[in-house]
């Protein structure tokens, strides 16, 4: 029978106060990381060389935000956003890293805006092994967490060689004039409209909507994961197979002509607020195209707008693309596709390792009270 103790007993805590930045001139020149301790975590690099929390991986740290219960494993020195922000520390005779996985077992959903380490979180009970079987349950867990952060740098690595090839491929300079078009010279944008989010029915017709281009789609999708009836589809705007679905309006510049390639054998409908762009060309090639650095740049040119970003379809129309040949395109494609396929294989493997994890984690960690 294992003995269960507040969290509070194995830890104590230390108010921000000290560590707070003073400035927000954050550059990624300056050495010292600002962290909060919700789920951005780094919100820059500061010059400050006062008040920093000092942090390694022999003395490292668990950061917790009081309002959100978000937290974090730290094992570097950094200085503070927030003031809501907890440092926590280990008391003694106990695996401070055996606690930090004992906190992910928690299930607690904030309901109010107020601070939850005194009065609620820090109460909370976990299980208190003997410090030998605390030892060997982090032994374990470790060894899966290296193996996820192995694969997540991997993913971070392979996908910065992908963005430079592509952008190489792709990009404008020292590309021959006849090959340089204007984007309106070679497709036709039509305006989606009359999908609502209240259309959505669970059996249906496909569409997409252009607030899941943000968050669902990648560059090309053969199927939808949102349905409407036939009724909706009838009034709806429509994208063929091969079309390049766009959204035309965002919060940030970033996201306004965000694209996917529709391969689907099936119309779809299309929501307001993205474009149905029309061609005779590999869609694929358009779709990624519209992801490198010069087209980022002739959006930031053309967008328009301070809460609510857009771009209007006759500027659009100017913007300048590369557009070899159809075999040329086909061929860029197909080294693309390799890198997508390469980094979607090892996304596949961290979800995986992820799950394993949580199985592990809860079987290790699930104790009679």
């Amino acid at each position: 029978m294992v003995e269960w103790k507040e969290l509070g007993d194995f830890l104590n805590y230390e108010q921000p106060t000290p560590y707070l930045v003073k400035s927000t001139d954050y550059d990624n020149t300056y050495k010292t990381p600002v962290l909060t301790a919700g789920q951005s975590l780094l919100l820059g690099y500061t010059n400050e060389s006062d008040g920093i929390y000092e942090a390694d991986k022999d003395n490292p740290c668990i950061i917790f935000d009081d309002f959100t219960t978000s937290f974090h494993w730290i094992d570097y020195s950094f200085k503070v956003k927030s003031s809501a922000m907890k440092m926590l520390k280990p008391k003694k005779n106990t695996n401070f890293r055996y606690i930090y996985y004992a906190m992910q077992q928690i299930i607690f959903v904030p309901q109010q805006h107020q601070r939850h380490w005194i009065s609620k979180y820090s109460h909370f009970l976990i299980p208190a092994p003997s410090l030998s079987e605390q030892n060997r349950i982090v032994g374990i867990l470790d060894t899966f967490t290296e193996s996820i952060e192995n694969l997540k740098k991997q993913i971070s690595e392979r996908k910065q060689q992908y963005e430079h090839y592509r952008d190489q491929l792709l990009d404008l300079e020292g590309k021959p004039e006849k090959d340089v078009k204007q984007f309106g010279e070679i497709c036709e944008m039509i305006k989606g409209n009359g999908v609502q989010k209240t259309d959505f029915v669970d059996e249906g017709i496909g569409c997409i909507h252009y607030g899941q281009i943000y968050t669902h789609y990648g560059s090309f999708t053969y199927t939808t994961n949102k349905f409407v009836s036939k009724e909706v589809f009838d009034k709806a705007k429509k994208a063929s197979k091969g079309d390049i679905v766009m959204t035309d309006t965002s919060e940030n510049v970033e996201d306004i002509c965000k694209s996917v390639a529709y391969l689907g054998e099936e119309d779809i409908a299309v929501s307001n607020h993205a474009l149905i762009i029309k061609h005779r060309q590999n869609p694929k090639f358009l779709s990624y195209t519209t992801y490198t650095k010069s087209f980022f740049n002739q959006k930031r040119k053309y967008a328009y707008g301070v809460k609510v970003t857009g771009i209007k379809p006759d500027h659009l129309a100017r913007f300048l693309i590369y557009l070899p040949s159809i075999e040329e395109q086909n061929h860029i494609v197909s080294i693309l596709d390799t890198f997508e396929a390469s980094i979607a294989n090892l996304e596949q493997q961290l979800s995986l390792r992820q799950k394993q994890y949580e199985y592990y984690r809860n079987m290790l960690l699930t104790f009679d009270e």
